[in-house]
């Protein structure tokens, strides 16, 4: 059982003896419907989580699959006297009660006790989330390379306008394929085929405006074709040579894009991560009056209370309360 956890990948036993041999191919297809439950990069930082959990356990000759809450409890509290974050705590937790169900054994995060240390690690360290600085409008314009000759120069031209234009997540960003993307004169119309909140993928389809002073449309086309792509990823490695590879780059490549081209124009890499392509758009929108309807069509957000932030941050001094008063 360990083994088939290592990845928490769903644990469904297509070899089970007690099983007719014919519906063989149903379970092996059932194993892959089940795998595809959460997101890859979910499954990712859940195996990640389980082993650091799994290595805890060894280390102190306890079991853990299954675990006892007691030892859940000790291990985030040792979790947060190292440093971690309350949101990797959390996610922490979140890995070891999914790898308990899927193995069929009792939830030891369920337990009271690891609620109140979970609560009491919030209510001391503090969970408010780090927020990566916005590559506003101004910024994206100095951030993104001139559209010379160089593949990488086009391609990351192409990712940065393009990522803030639509107010990409990175994952949406790296998904792209070019089947996704419509030209038309007024733009393109791209389709975003699955979505952090739209794991089940109905998909989503926005509209990208043209620019005057630095064009997200120009920058696609000319990236695709120097790059002489005419289907599947949109954006991809390029090797030595300006050897542009078949595969996808990955989320974390565009994190890295982001960084390296705000270290060139004399921005700090360590307040830019991907986020702030997609936080950049919202930043500028809210600063130019755009209402919370609008941005919600390019963002994608459910809910208007994330949005509302963004407002809020570009109006804290606007008719303040206190103006005049001294």
């Amino acid at each position: 059982m360990s083994g088939a956890l290592t990845y928490l990948e769903p644990v469904i036993d297509c070899s089970a003896p007690a099983l007719p041999a014919m519906i063989g191919p149903e379970l092996e297809r059932a194993a892959n419907f089940a795998q595809a439950a959460n997101a890859a990069s979910t499954r990712r930082a859940y195996g990640t989580d389980f082993r650091i959990f799994t290595s805890w356990c060894q280390d102190r000759g306890l079991s853990a699959l299954p675990a006892r809450s007691e030892a859940v409890a000790a291990f985030l509290a040792y979790e947060a006297e190292q440093g971690a974050k309350p949101s990797t705590i959390g996610r922490r937790c979140a890995a070891i009660r999914y790898g308990h169900r899927l193995a069929g054994e009792p939830n030891p995060t369920a337990d009271e006790r690891v609620k109140a240390v979970l609560r009491g690690i919030r209510r001391t360290v503090g969970a408010a989330p780090r927020r990566m600085a916005p590559a506003t409008a101004d910024r994206i314009i100095a951030m993104a390379p001139r559209p010379d000759s160089t593949l990488t120069s086009l391609r990351d031209r192409a990712l940065l306008l393009l990522g803030f234009a639509g107010a990409f997540r990175r994952s949406e960003l790296v998904a792209l394929d070019v089947a996704d993307i419509e030209r038309l004169p007024e733009g393109l119309r791209v389709t975003i085929r699955r979505g952090k909140t739209d794991q089940e993928g109905h998909g989503a389809t926005i509209a990208i405006v043209r620019g005057e002073v630095a064009c997200p449309v120009a920058a696609v086309v000319a990236w695709l074709e120097a790059a002489v792509i005419t289907d599947g990823p949109v954006f991809r490695p390029i090797r030595r040579g300006g050897h542009v590879q078949p595969q996808r780059l990955t989320d974390r490549s565009v994190a890295n894009i982001v960084k390296t081209h705000a270290e060139r124009v004399g921005l700090d890499p360590a307040q830019f991560a991907g986020h702030s392509l997609r936080a950049g758009f919202l930043t500028s929108a809210a600063k130019r009056g755009a209402s919370l309807f609008k941005m919600m069509a390019t963002s994608r957000h459910k809910s208007t209370d994330t949005l509302a932030g963004y407002v809020r941050d570009q109006e804290i001094f606007r008719d303040h309360a206190g103006a005049g008063l001294l």
